[in-house]
C-alpha cells in the first residue's frame, strides 16, 4: 500500500515533474503574462490564458499548499491583505453581518470596522476563547465567522471544531487566520473549517524577501473565487513571488522544526526571568488553554509575547540594549525580532483587547539558540 506523502515530501518533490523540464530539479519560472493558444483547440478547460488567472509557477505552489493544508485547492495572491479581503467579500453582501475575534490582526479588523461598513455590512467582535460567544453575537443576518487561532497579540486560541459546529447549524461560513500554526502544525479544515488564509510573507516564505498570501478551501468555493475575486481585484501573486515561496517551501519543515524547538527553550528561559511577569506561548503548560492547543494543533511555532515587570522605560531600555533582536513588525523570517505591543497603542482600545502595557512581541528566528537567551538575559538584566 503506498503511503501518503509527508509534510517534507510535499514541500520538496511532489507535483514537481523533472522529466517535463529536462531534468531539472528547480522548476523554471513562467514569467510571461498570456499564453497563445493552439488554433484547433483554443481555450479548453483548464488552459492557461493569462497569469491573472492562471499560470504554471503559482500553480506548482497552489497544488503543494493545498495538499499542506489538507485542502482540495488553494490560490495565490499578492499579500496576506489580498487573499484575506477576498476571501471575506467571495462570501458577503449588503446588508450582511459578521462576527470576528477581538484580536484579529489589525488591518483585517479595519477591513470590517471601516472599509465594509460602506457597504452595509456590519461586524461584531467577540473574544472567542468561549465559542458561545459566537453564538450569542449572531443575527438573522450573519453569514460568517472570522477567526485567528492563536492570535498574534494575546495568543488566545478558539475552539475551532466547536465554532464549525455553531457555524454550519446555522448555515454560516468560517473562515481562519492560520498563519501563526502554519500548515505543519494546524489543519483547520479538519475541524471543520470552510477557508484558510495565510501570510506568504511569514513561515511559507521564510526569508522575508516576499509578500504574498494564501487561501484555501474546498474546490467549488476557491475556484469561484479564482474566476470572480481574484481575478477581478486582481490581487493574483507575481510569478517569480510564487517561485521564491516554492524555494522557501523546500526548507519549510525543518525551519518549522528549528523554530519550535528554539522557541521552547527561549519561552521556558523567560519563564524563569524575574523581569518576566508572564510568557504569552500556548506551548506551555502555565497557558490557560494549553490543553485546547494540545488537541487541535500538532505543534507550535516561534512567536510568542512577554509582560515585563516594570514601567514603559524599563521596556524602552530592554529593547535598546538587545544585539541580536531587531525592532521589526513582521516576523515569520529567519531573523529574531522585538515590538513592543502595549506601547503607542491607544488605552481605551488596548484595555478593550486586553492587551498589557508592557507587553513584548517576541519572534524567535533561526539564530543559536544561546546567543539569543544570551542577548534577552543582558537586556532584560
Amino acid at each position: 500500500m503506498k503511503k501518503e506523502p509527508g509534510p517534507e515530501d510535499i514541500c520538496i518533490h511532489e507535483y514537481e515533474d523533472y522529466e517535463k523540464y529536462h531534468g531539472a530539479v528547480v522548476s523554471p519560472i513562467f514569467q510571461n503574462t498570456l499564453f497563445v493558444q493552439n488554433k484547433d483547440n483554443a481555450f479548453v478547460e483548464d488552459a492557461y490564458v493569462y497569469t491573472r488567472i492562471n499560470n504554471p509557477t503559482l500553480e506548482l505552489a497552489e497544488k503543494k499548499l493545498a495538499a499542506l493544508e489538507n485542502a482540495e485547492k488553494a490560490l495565490l495572491f499578492s499579500s496576506g491583505m489580498a487573499a484575506i479581503s477576498s476571501g471575506i467579500l467571495s462570501v458577503l453582501h449588503q446588508g450582511d453581518h459578521v462576527v470576528c475575534i477581538e484580536n484579529a490582526y489589525g488591518p483585517t479588523r479595519d477591513f470590517f470596522e471601516q472599509y465594509l461598513q460602506k457597504y452595509g455590512i456590519s461586524v461584531s467582535f467577540v473574544p472567542g476563547i468561549d465559542s458561545e460567544d459566537f453564538q450569542k453575537a449572531m443575527t438573522e443576518r450573519t453569514k460568517l465567522f472570522y477567526l485567528e487561532s492563536p492570535t498574534t497579540f494575546t495568543f488566545h486560541l478558539q475552539n475551532l471544531a466547536n465554532i464549525a459546529k455553531i457555524a454550519k447549524k446555522n448555515n454560516v461560513v468560517t473562515m481562519i487566520d492560520n498563519t501563526w500554526a502554519t500548515p505543519l502544525f494546524q489543519n483547520p479544515i479538519q475541524w471543520g473549517i470552510d477557508m484558510v488564509v495565510h501570510s506568504a510573507s511569514k513561515y511559507l516564505g521564510g526569508h522575508s524577501d516576499i509578500l504574498g498570501g494564501v487561501l484555501a478551501g474546498s474546490k467549488e468555493r476557491i475556484q469561484q473565487i479564482q474566476m470572480s475575486e481574484r481575478a477581478l481585484f486582481g490581487g493574483v501573486m507575481d510569478p517569480h513571488q510564487a517561485w521564491l515561496l516554492i524555494r522557501g517551501l523546500r526548507t519549510f519543515a525543518i525551519r518549522m522544526r528549528q523554530h519550535q524547538e528554539s522557541a521552547l527553550k527561549v519561552a521556558h528561559f523567560l519563564e524563569e526571568h524575574p523581569s518576566v511577569t508572564r510568557v504569552l506561548y500556548p506551548a506551555l503548560k502555565s497557558h490557560p488553554q494549553h490543553q485546547l492547543a494540545q488537541r487541535q494543533m500538532q505543534g507550535f511555532s516561534s512567536l510568542m509575547g512577554i509582560v515585563l515587570n516594570g514601567t514603559s522605560e524599563d521596556v524602552n531600555c530592554f529593547i535598546q540594549n538587545l544585539k541580536i533582536f531587531q525592532l521589526a513588525c513582521s516576523w515569520g523570517g529567519f531573523e529574531s525580532l522585538v515590538i513592543p505591543i502595549g506601547k503607542g497603542m491607544e488605552e481605551e482600545r488596548r484595555v478593550k483587547l486586553g492587551i498589557h502595557q508592557n507587553l513584548v512581541r517576541i519572534h524567535v528566528g533561526l539564530e543559536n539558540v544561546d546567543s539569543l537567551i544570551d542577548d534577552l538575559n543582558q537586556a532584560l538584566t
